[in-house]
């Protein structure tokens, strides 16, 4: 038997919206992992039938954030190259990506305490791992237009390495809260990893196999 399609009503929608702010705070805050239920529901004013209604668990209303700011990068990334022509020139991408890209210090704090409560929950790792791949699918949609270095293989290869420099400029930002910094480094090392290391792109070799998760 099929299961009744709820309703989605304008209320419901600021209730969630609401719920999803609220943790946000509280999770920045206190730390994924270190926040209840009803610390969620007390923040954003709501009991815990409102919390049930939208969401079964916390790990879901994370999922939910995450795609929330995956959405947001994915869209400053589009706007950024909405000018290019059917081939990416991959410095003036880069230039552009880097200026508007989202840094945000307390973002990066929740994703990290759920990254750890994920790499022991192999369950939640799936999610998470799952997620991540669609980032990097659209990263690698968009450097697909690019000349690549042979050294990277193809765009799904040279996305793993996007998102792993990008991983590794935000944790030295959790640290040193150089919003700045982190913009001119992280547009040094894409540039000189997207490239030649002058700044000229070369022909990507294609590759069968992409490298694993």
């Amino acid at each position: 038997m099929e299961q009744p399609v709820k309703r989605v009503t304008r209320r419901r929608v600021r209730t969630r919206a609401k719920l999803l702010d609220a943790a946000f705070t509280v999770f920045a805050a206190k730390g994924f992992g270190r926040v209840s239920i009803e610390e969620v529901c007390e923040a954003a004013g709501f009991s815990r039938g409102a919390f049930y209604s939208n969401f079964a668990t916390l790990d879901e209303l994370f999922f939910a954030l995450y795609r929330e700011r995956a959405d947001l990068i994915a869209a400053q990334v589009a706007n950024a190259l909405a000018h290019d022509g059917p081939a990416l020139d991959v410095t003036a991408s880069v230039d552009r990506v880097t200026e508007v890209l989202l840094l945000d210090v307390d973002w990066l704090l929740v994703k990290t305490d759920f990254l750890v409560h994920a790499a022991r929950a192999p369950h939640v790792a799936e999610a998470l791992l799952d997620h991540r791949a669609r980032l990097r699918g659209a990263v690698a949609e968009r450097l697909c237009r690019a000349e690549l270095p042979a050294v990277l293989g193809d765009s799904e290869a040279a996305a793993h390495a996007v998102v792993a420099a990008y991983d590794g400029v935000t944790t030295q930002l959790l640290l040193d809260r150089d919003v700045e910094h982190a913009r001119a480094w992280l547009k040094q090392l894409l540039t000189a990893l997207l490239t030649d290391g002058s700044g000229t792109p070369v022909r990507a070799t294609p590759r069968a196999t992409p490298p694993p998760a």
